[in-house]
């Protein structure tokens, strides 16, 4: 390192080095800031930035009490983005497949579309659209949030049936389903409904059904970076 680095980094860099490589596992406990100053020859402000800053990464987390120990790396639970699209509700139906108990709270709502979501349906800044929240829950815990945009015109109540069904009662054939997905820091709501620990980016995946050329619904879906694997599976 550059010698007019901060001094804190000496520290971040061998203890996230040390997790890295398995030196320090999961739940292996941290040298207290009074250890770290001894160690690393610092002083206590540096080892305590040096902390703060491990924790920011999600690399280690604080016990009141107790200290700073390695945080456990969950085993990530792979989310298979193309099954199950005839489901109702196909990420509550790939992980009932899985063995896991989904539940799911729903709320509807009309609202304009405003610049952003006009562009991605093709409509007005005014035009209305049915904006649906969900929260996906496993034994309670919040897994995922979904934000849906349909043209109010095109929108039920019915949530029996899967989108494309719906899509189909209304003469509509739906031809293509197109994701882009990046990663982003959550926002402080999501972090608070995630439970998400420091440091953790959620994987932002913008969804959008086609009929043809006419983008008929569009969701913002927000998934944990650190619980899931996104799973494509193109035809060849």
């Amino acid at each position: 390192m550059a010698t007019s680095d901060p001094v804190y980094l000496r520290v971040v860099e061998d203890i996230r080095r040390q997790i890295n490589d398995g030196s320090l596992p999961p739940g292996a406990p941290i040298p207290s800031r009074a250890q770290l100053t001894r160690k690393y020859q610092v002083g206590e402000t540096a080892a305590r930035h040096a902390l703060r800053v491990l924790a920011n990464e999600g690399l280690i987390v604080g016990r009141v009490g107790s200290g700073h120990y390695v945080r456990e790396r969950p085993d990530l639970i792979p989310l298979h983005r193309w099954r199950h699209l005839e489901h109702s509700s196909p990420f509550a139906a790939d992980l009932q497949s899985q063995g896991r108990r989904v539940t799911l709270d729903r709320h509807s709502e009309q609202s304009e579309a405003g610049p952003a979501i006009a562009q991605r349906l093709r409509l007005d800044e005014a035009a209305p659209v049915a904006k649906t929240h969900y929260i996906y829950r496993d034994d309670g815990r919040a897994l995922q949030l979904a934000t849906s945009y349909e043209p109010l015109e095109l929108a039920s109540d019915d949530d029996r049936r899967s989108l494309i069904a719906r899509m189909y009662a209304h003469g509509i054939k739906i031809t293509e389903i197109v994701e882009r997905v990046h990663t982003r820091v959550p926002q402080p709501s999501e972090s608070d409904a995630l439970d998400l620990p420091a440091g953790v980016h959620v994987l932002h995946v913008e969804r959008t059904h086609w009929a043809g050329d006419r983008p008929v619904e569009t969701s913002d879906i927000v998934i944990p970076g650190d619980r899931f694997q996104v799973v494509y599976s193109l035809p060849v």
